[in-house]
């Protein structure tokens, strides 16, 4: 068994969010696994650059109201409970509603 004691908060940076945003790492596999899970939390109107995963994304807003997006498609809102997986390649973006906080769970390999 390892217990990994909580480490500070990270605040995003500007080259890959707009907006204030912090972030607490959960889980980060150890080879052969690449599994990462993030907490994140964006405020009002901040969100993440357009970006995409090798291998797909998974996320799970834990709180709050936000945003996502595929490029090339529409905006979708996005609550607590909510769960989107964005299949490998995908560019996307998410973030918070312009009027409400965010917080997602982030699951990447």
């Amino acid at each position: 068994m390892d217990i990994q004691r909580k480490q500070p908060s990270v605040k995003g940076s500007a080259d890959r969010f707009i907006g204030d945003v912090w972030s607490d790492r959960i889980a980060q596999g150890e080879e052969p696994s690449r599994m990462r899970v993030n907490v994140v939390r964006f405020t009002p109107g901040a969100r993440n650059a357009w970006h995409a995963h090798a291998l797909g994304q998974t996320l799970h807003v834990t709180e709050g109201v936000g945003l996502i997006q595929a490029r090339g498609g529409q905006v979708f809102q996005i609550r607590a409970g909510d769960t989107i997986h964005t299949p490998p390649g995908e560019w996307h973006w998410h973030g918070a509603a312009s009027d409400h906080f965010m917080t997602h769970l982030a699951i990447w390999e």
